[in-house]
């Protein structure tokens, strides 16, 4: 059996849109949960007055565990289609989302957008959609969920995918490529199987429309890029890091260079699930002995390259970025901290270039003196520690960031350039 490609998918969506139904749904239908887990999560649901809410459970008893610390196995939120190994990213609510998206360890390849037929674009529809797109996800497909909800009327389906479609054109989608689904999660309409309650729809299910997304090609001809998740020291094994390859390849016997510190050292036995491999590959979680460097000289937020081609660390760097949620206005000298791959630090922002229009992406007013919560704007931010940050075009991962502050996620953004240290 040939291993199948690995596909990240984020569900996104309105808060009540019925996404954590939809994915327990799906999960059960394609076998990823068993009946027995099912009709306790029934019970479970049932005791706590909420009946219909067992596929839900399937996704928030996992937010239970997340919270008591078990992220390291994310086996539990994995399905497979007839093409792919599918890993789900929850997103719950914006803030987690946000998190989620920009400093989870798995980035998502495309999206499904859940709206409620129900209930229409709502506030956040547009917001998740829009952030879907700035952060580079160029895939996505819409499920129109709660079929059920509107006693499977195509007229009222038609009118709210015209508000979606509209949406969707909006934010710079083209709408011609994108799938619409009339699902219903609680019932299982579309999800995997086509429904009978709806003739007048002869598309594909939802399962067959994730078959449709591309998996991106893997950077494997760039330069390797491994941002650093943590460093342990292993009796008899020395200085072993932890991370996630990100692009280009890690072989043992290579020589390398940690980043921001300048530590240059050998790479020599590579491992992934206690396996030793002959070489990494972006996407693979790895650790590996570290020759030549010094514990203290390697830390989480650290980014690995080949010392022909050093991550580069940043004196200054120009993004675009999205601000979400801030209660009143950023101006320059606004000093939040910023998540970007593993790393975190403090940034400043030094100069407002321009705030763009979100319709046409084009100039909508030069050097403003503040932006806020809808704008979108392209500012210079410079970092108060050293820092490795790549640009978003450049390497993907190393270049899409978050701006927390008072315990939420202010912004989002993508690095357009980088000034580079001299080092």
């Amino acid at each position: 059996m040939a291993k199948k490609e690995h596909l990240n998918l984020v569900f996104i969506g309105h808060v009540d849109s019925g996404k954590s139904t939809t994915v327990g749904r799906i999960l059960y239908e394609t076998g990823a949960i068993s009946e027995q887990v099912l009709n306790k999560l029934k019970d479970e649901a049932a005791k706590v007055g909420k009946a219909t809410f067992e596929f839900a459970f399937v996704m928030d008893a996992l937010k239970e565990e997340r919270e008591r610390g078990v992220t390291i196995d994310i086996a539990h939120r994995e399905f497979e289609t007839p093409k792919y190994y599918c890993t789900i990213i929850d997103a719950p609510g914006h803030r987690d989302f946000v998190k989620n998206m920009i400093t989870g360890a798995s980035q998502a390849d495309a999206a499904v957008l859940q709206v409620s037929v129900k209930d229409g674009v709502q506030p956040q529809t547009k917001e998740h959609a829009f952030l879907a797109k700035v952060l580079g996800i160029s895939q996505i497909a819409v499920n129109m969920n709660k079929m059920d909800a509107i006693a499977y009327k195509k007229e009222e389906y038609d009118k709210v995918r015209a508000e979606v479609e509209k949406l969707l054109k909006s934010v710079g989608y083209k709408t011609e490529s994108v799938h619409f689904v009339p699902c219903s999660g609680y019932v299982g309409d579309n999800l995997t199987k086509k429904s009978p309650n709806m003739p007048w729809y002869t598309g594909p299910t939802l399962l067959e429309v994730i078959d449709t997304f591309k998996i991106p090609p893997k950077p494997v001809d760039k330069p390797l890029r491994l941002p650093i998740q943590d460093v342990f020291t292993i009796t008899g094994h020395g200085t072993v890091p932890v991370g996630r390859v990100e692009s280009g390849k890690l072989k043992p016997n290579e020589l390398v260079v940690v980043m921001p510190s300048g530590a240059k050292g050998e790479v020599k036995k590579i491992e992934m699930h206690h396996q030793e491999l002959t070489e990494a590959l972006p996407g693979d979680n790895v650790g590996f002995n570290l020759k030549g460097v010094d514990k203290k000289d390697i830390k989480r937020g650290d980014v690995l390259g080949p010392q022909s081609n050093p991550p580069k660390v940043a004196e200054e760097f120009t993004a675009q970025i999205v601000v979400l949620n801030h209660p009143t206005a950023i101006s320059v000298g606004y000093t939040p901290v910023f998540h970007i791959h593993t790393a975190q630090f403090a940034g400043r922002i030094t100069e407002l270039v321009e705030k763009k229009d979100p319709k046409t992406g084009q100039t909508a007013q030069a050097k403003p003196d503040f932006i806020k919560t809808g704008d979108i704007a392209v500012v210079k931010i410079q970092p108060l520690k050293p820092v490795v940050i790549e640009k978003f075009s450049d390497f993907p991962a190393l270049g899409r960031f978050a701006l927390r502050d008072m315990g939420q996620t202010v912004a989002a953004g993508v690095v357009l350039e980088v000034k580079p240290k001299a080092m």
